[in-house]
């Protein structure tokens, strides 16, 4: 089947998955539950040939732990699907209700975006995630994984597709492409695909943004920043830096730059190096944290990197305004943190900032659509429209305006002699909303 196929199937499907009431797709999300458990053994050894392809052809090592889809990551997606089922269906809900004058009723309603093109990199679980969210927002998934994953891709898309459509979805809601040639297909299809997703560095969302007259919702760069204030708890400082480098690092909500002012740095960089080296990391630093602890000197393209490794960058500056630029200018508008007692400097910080993210007091790693309690995330938006932050629910919905009337027209609101609007807020809910 050509991608056109592809994307004409998903488009018909849309249109019969946008009605798709709450009770149904919560029943098909089960099923996919269920048929991930039951085909456990299948998934795993299909994973095990394409991390032996992967030692072969080097793949580094970063991406060699996305790619690993062990049985314990099997059982964190399915308690993911499982919080999935327990949220609020985000289709169907009244935003707003409007009387614009006696019986004619304006209902601002939530809908499906309808086709949703996601192309992600090599972790398997991110296929699950995505496609789960799709179906539960209501709309049709066109899915494109790394090319390191294809055989562990392929097993989970034949039974997401063959569970949910056996618990009464409709057939073509999920494709899989499997190609780059795919990708620069698909970004033709303007016509079948409302909405594309890519998961990657800032150059390849760059470049699907300039090949594409698609909506897209850009994943950039996770170039993360802790910025620990001259009045933070030591303790806490390490505690929160060291999990926020160390206790995944080859996602991008990993920490990468250090900020630390000067009044504080001679006093937490050397336990915080202890304990940083301990776990293995690489610190580069500035001249001043040079002076300070035994580390490599920084560049200025330290700055500007996502390492996804064991690896950071230190920089001491004079002040939390320093720190804010430095994050503005460097940053990736992703997620960035503050390490203060001080609820004056948070709230600065958490205002001038400009991340998708901001955080006080603790690690960038709670940055994640699951723990948001968003039941997974399709992605980490650091766009300005429609949606910013981690990508759940809530960014795969639009909203549609409906007018009920009764025998309304336009011309008894003209002329010298028009009838008012009434335009008064209504606290009821659409009457035909879909539930249940």
């Amino acid at each position: 089947m050509s991608v056109l196929d592809q994307a004409r199937e998903a488009r018909k499907a849309a249109q019969r998955l946008q009605a798709a009431s709450t009770e149904l797709k919560n029943r098909a999300l089960s099923a996919v539950r269920e048929a991930l458990i039951s085909h456990t053994e299948e998934i795993v050894a299909a994973n095990r040939e394409d991390l032996a392809r992967a030692e072969e052809s080097g793949l580094p090592m970063p991406l060699k732990k996305r790619l690993a889809f062990t049985e314990e990551k099997i059982a964190e997606v399915c308690k993911g699907i499982e919080t999935l089922i327990s949220l609020e269906d985000p289709v169907g809900r009244t935003l707003e209700a409007t009387e614009l004058d006696e019986g004619l009723e304006l209902y601002k309603v939530s809908c499906p975006i309808g086709v949703i093109g996601v192309i992600f990199e090599s972790r398997p679980d991110a296929l699950v995630q995505i496609s789960t969210l799709c179906l539960k927002s209501g709309n049709a998934a066109l899915l494109k994984g790394g090319s390191e994953a294809e055989r562990t891709n392929t097993v989970l898309a034949r039974i997401v597709g063959e569970a949910s459509t056996g618990a009464g979805l409709p057939e073509g809601w999920i494709q899989l492409l499997h190609t780059r040639e795919d990708v620069k297909a698909m970004l033709e299809l303007d016509e079948y695909i409302d909405l594309i997703i890519p998961r990657g560095s800032n150059q390849f969302v760059r470049y699907i943004m300039d090949n594409t007259r698609i909506p897209v919702l850009g994943h950039a760069d996770g170039i993360c920043h802790a910025y620990i204030h001259e009045d933070a708890d030591l303790e806490m400082a390490v505690r929160v830096v060291v999990d926020a480098k160390t206790q995944y690092v080859a996602v991008c909500n990993a920490l990468e730059t250090l900020l630390v002012h000067e009044q504080i740095a001679p006093r937490v960089l050397p336990p915080l190096a202890a304990a940083l080296q301990e776990k293995g990391v690489e610190l580069r630093g500035c001249d001043r944290t040079r002076g300070i602890i035994e580390c490599h000197p920084a560049t200025e393209a330290d700055w500007g990197t996502e390492y996804l490794d064991y690896i950071l960058s230190i920089k001491v500056v004079d002040s939390l305004e320093e720190a804010v630029d430095h994050i503005n200018t460097y940053g990736s508008g992703h997620t960035d943190t503050v390490i203060t007692s001080s609820p004056d400097t948070a709230r600065s910080f958490l205002s001038l900032v400009d991340s998708a993210d901001v955080f006080w007091n603790c690690s960038t790693r709670f940055s994640d659509g699951y723990r948001y309690g968003l039941g997974a995330e399709v992605g980490i938006s650091t766009n300005k429209l429609h949606a910013r932050g981690p990508v759940g629910l809530e960014g795969l919905v639009i909203y549609k305006y409906l007018l009920l009337g009764n025998g309304h027209v336009v011309a008894d609101y003209t002329g010298p002699s028009a009838r008012p609007f009434t335009h008064k807020r209504l606290s009821k809910a659409y009457p035909f909303s879909r539930g249940g």
